[in-house]
């Protein structure tokens, strides 16, 4: 039996064919293979179009039928990841009202935090794990004050992973672990959440049916099996987050197990086994896939919007002639610290870590004499890292001390420039994995059909590489000085633009 793994990100679909009696990658595919523009018509919005997604998933599945690795009809079950916390709104014949408002899209902060004291902090944060902030509830929200024509004709809401399963087998059905990552899930009475739903006044009907994580969402549609030259009625028997998915395809399921990755967003994702929150709402705890009501597995996750879109920025500016190769290539043999080159990557929409705060990328002492493409480049890299570092010092200041990372030799972690930076500014030392999203989500389709259990994901799991750090003193200086530049661009912010009373910037 085979397994099709679906991953649905914001730059391209990628798909995989696992087999399931080795859970080994046998086929891969992406399309398109250039990035997807990110729809951004006000500053801090950011769209994209559901159905280019469902047409580009159609088109990765045929290309990877191509390569003729295996035969289409053996596929018996599949599996979707997705980008978290976008908005997706159809009508009754399940047609798109509108641009789906993915996840760093802003417009909806002032909504969220509004909720978040009128509602009350401690009742958000005991039952929700999180502010109402700039998530899926508050997108909602925004839809229903300043396109009310649209909200009007809303059937159903559903996150992004459960639009591209309900096009395959025509059933929308949502997770409790969607529904987490959209605050809209009560932990304390284990249902929908009567807060969120009484103060923003939606529908409850608006919610299609409750389903397991691991577990049928629907078979697959004639049409769409002739199409795809699939067996039609096979099964999806898996859906969660790219996050959560990340985490199920490293083997990051038990308490205490931290994994990261760092793409167009950086993330590190560490599971606990209590209702953890951080009183500020700078990292945020959901639903991990194998959270149960009598027992919790939580996700405690750090996002920073800024990571491989800076990356992917420098390449478009400066580079375009080069791969992400040749780029890292530029900056191999530069010194840590780019002769005094500092930047900021916080380009991409508010950052939750920072209390939402906009503070856009900055370039710091550029000096057209002696810096290169090559500086800048490895400039980036550490940025983000040091963004990272930030971050994990929130997480340890809410429990999560990690020892070790795991992470997929993937995307910015294909980079030795990043990754050393990255172990030399936590502190903390990172295995890399064989591992993308597309075979997490052909796996946790395994895991739903009952041909494997997670337990199993454990025996195929090794490390690639660990990479311990090696110069933490010296990174430890530049860390300090890169914290330093941000913290006089948010002192700077809050002057201007003061933060809702019982906010504060801190770290």
């Amino acid at each position: 039996m085979l397994l099709l793994g679906i991953d649905l990100g914001t730059s391209s679909i990628k798909v995989s064919v696992v087999d399931a009696s080795n859970r080994r990658c046998i086929a891969a595919a992406q399309f398109p293979e250039t990035e997807v523009d990110i729809i951004s018509t006000e500053p801090g919005w950011a769209e994209q179009s559901p159905d280019q997604w469902w047409e580009h998933v159609k088109q990765a599945i045929l290309k990877c039928n191509a390569t003729g690795l295996y035969q289409p009809k053996d596929i018996g079950a599949i599996g979707i990841a997705y980008q978290m916390h976008g908005l997706v709104l159809i009508d009754k014949d399940q047609h798109v009202l509108k641009n789906s408002i993915i996840w760093c899209d802003s417009r909806a902060i002032e909504i969220g935090e509004k909720a978040f004291y009128e509602i009350g902090e401690k009742r958000c944060l005991s039952h929700l794990l999180n502010s109402p902030g700039n998530f899926t509830a508050s997108k909602l929200a925004w839809v229903k004050q300043h396109e009310p024509e649209i909200y009007d004709r809303i059937d159903k809401v559903l996150l992004p992973g459960d639009f591209i399963a309900m096009k395959l087998t025509g059933e929308p059905t949502i997770t409790i672990s969607a529904l987490s990552e959209g605050i809209f899930w009560d932990f304390t009475e284990h249902s929908i959440s009567k807060d969120i739903i009484d103060y923003f006044d939606f529908d409850s009907s608006f919610f299609p049916v409750q389903k397991p994580v691991f577990a049928e969402h629907g078979k697959l549609k004639e049409a769409v099996a002739a199409r795809l030259s699939l067996t039609e009625g096979i099964p999806v028997t898996y859906k969660a987050g790219d996050q959560p998915n990340n985490a199920l395809s490293l083997n990051v399921l038990q308490p205490g197990e931290v994994a990261a990755t760092a793409g167009t967003s950086g993330v590190i994702y560490g599971v606990s086994d209590v209702l953890e929150y951080d009183p500020e709402s700078r990292i945020n705890s959901f639903a991990h896939v194998n959270h149960e009501k009598n027992k919790n597995r939580i996700g405690v996750l750090l996002c920073i919007n800024g990571a491989g879109i800076f990356n992917r920025w420098i390449k478009n500016m400066f580079g375009t002639q080069h791969s992400y190769e040749t780029l890292n290539l530029e900056a191999a043999g530069l010194n840590a610290g780019c002769n005094g080159l500092f930047t900021i990557p916080f380009g991409n929409g508010a950052e939750r870590m920072l209390s939402n705060a906009m503070v856009g990328a900055h370039i710091h002492h550029l000096d057209f004499n002696i810096h290169s493409l090559g500086h800048v480049v490895r400039s980036a890299q550490e940025g983000i890292a040091f963004a990272f570092r930030y971050g994990l010092d929130i997480m340890k200041e809410n429990g999560i001390e990690p020892s070790i990372i795991r992470a997929g030799k993937a995307n910015m972690f294909l980079s030795d420039i990043f990754t050393t930076s990255f172990v030399n500014a936590t502190g903390v030392a990172v295995e890399l994995y064989q591992s993308d999203g597309s075979v997490g989500a052909a796996l946790g389709a395994g895991i739903g059909a009952g041909v494997f259990t997670e337990k199993d994901l454990s025996t195929n799991t090794k490390a690639l590489k660990l990479i311990e750090p090696l110069q933490q003193n010296q990174y430890e200086e530049l860390y300090q000085q890169w914290k330093e530049l941000l913290q006089t661009h948010l002192k700077k912010l809050s002057e201007t633009n003061p933060l809702p009373q019982g906010i504060e910037l801190t770290n």
